[in-house]
């Protein structure tokens, strides 16, 4: 695969982690995690391309051409599974700091200071 693939990923994760260090918001942050998250799909795919490879379905033994690795395929499955729960989760728990202490600005939540 291309550079191309590698930028964006690359770029993904600046982007999301700019906004983390800039956010004024828990669920601003939040949103940003997810994008720093989608950056490692597109990083796991793009190391599992392969130009002109079939898909990992074999028929009645092995194929005569080169396949795609399954593995990195699994990996980026459940990177979206373990991402989707940690995003609903941080989302909860946002919703709960709003409701107890009436803003999501980490600035302003004095009565979680150690």
């Amino acid at each position: 695969m291309s550079v191309y693939a590698y930028l964006v990923a690359g770029w993904l994760f600046l982007a999301g982690g700019f906004g983390i260090v800039r956010s004024r918001n828990l669920v601003h942050a939040v949103v940003c995690l997810s994008v720093i998250q989608a950056g490692t799909y597109v990083l796991l795919i793009a190391v599992g391309y392969q130009r002109n490879a079939s898909a990992p379905v074999f028929g009645n033994g092995p194929p005569s051409t080169d396949v795609v690795d399954p593995l990195v395929q699994a990996m980026t499955l459940t990177d979206i599974v373990v991402s989707a729960t940690v995003t609903a989760l941080l989302l909860a728990l946002s919703i709960q700091i709003d409701r107890r202490h009436g803003t999501v600005d980490p600035d302003e939540l004095s009565a979680l200071e150690g």
